[in-house]
């Protein structure tokens, strides 16, 4: 791919240019692109960044290595018990991306190469498109976990399988294989290992070839029911969500995912 805009490969957020496509790619291929507190800040930022460039049509997202996101970095969940400033900052950021992801005037195609799990889970149910491959899986584990499930997953999944299975995944955060994500509707098309972007922009050059006022008003009109759910449940989850760090149930799940690390 060509013209990486302004980051090295050393960073942890990378955006290719395709023409009028954009393909961002989480970076931290070391730890299956789990959100420390320099991604998020970059996965908060840009689309408001590629929203305000008048020549992008459609964006590609994906990411590097074996896996799509892995979820929040251990080191930075266990930060956020003990800094409260930092915490309020990273769900700051939580709920713009939410509101962000859910707002760009272009269609967001993801292309799931790998374990889509927490974050990852939800970044992929706020695209507009969802490309996986076939050895990948979806799980959101925040309940399991001792979270609330309030930045992504709580909102978009109701909207996406219907409220009964959305329960079922959401409130027990089992993995959900490629091929149950396809037919549950969390995925449009399941494709060989190692070719989920090569996909996804396919389907990105189609929709960049469209009509750019028709597909720009076309989404926001189908993105309706979801701005509403946005709306009227985001900052209330993000509250509870922030609340539950304070949890001795999450703090011990935590300590025990981290293996004792201090």
């Amino acid at each position: 791919m060509a013209d990486i805009t302004g980051r090295g490969a050393e960073e942890e957020l990378l955006v290719e240019v395709q023409g009028r496509v954009r393909v961002v790619t989480l970076n931290r291929p070391g730890a299956l692109n789990a959100a420390n507190e320099a991604l998020h800040g970059e996965i908060a930022r840009i689309w408001h960044e590629l929203d305000a460039d008048p020549d992008v049509r459609a964006i590609v997202l994906t990411g590097a290595g074996k896996a799509f996101c892995a979820g929040g970095d251990l080191d930075l969940l266990d930060r956020m018990v003990r800094d409260t400033t930092l915490r309020d900052a990273i769900m700051t950021e939580a709920a713009e991306i939410v509101r962000a992801m859910t707002s760009v005037r272009v269609p967001i195609i993801a292309a799931v190469n790998g374990a889509a799990v927490g974050l990852g889970c939800s970044l992929a149910a706020m695209s507009d498109l969802v490309i996986v491959e076939e050895q990948a899986y979806f799980a959101d584990p925040h309940v399991a976990l001792g979270l609330v499930a309030a930045d992504g997953g709580g909102l978009t999944w109701p909207l996406l399988t219907g409220l009964l299975r959305a329960k079922e995944f959401i409130l027990l955060g089992d993995r959900l294989p490629a091929a149950d994500a396809l037919h549950l509707g969390v995925a449009n098309r399941v494709v060989p290992t190692g070719t989920a972007v090569t996909a996804a922009l396919e389907l990105a050059a189609r929709m960049a070839s469209l009509p750019p006022q028709a597909l720009r008003e076309s989404k926001a009109l189908l993105n309706r029911a979801l701005q509403h759910a946005v709306s009227s449940g985001l900052t209330g989850g993000v509250a509870a969500e922030t609340a539950s760090f304070d949890e001795p149930a999450f703090q011990a799940n935590l300590a025990r995912l981290r293996g004792g690390r201090s």
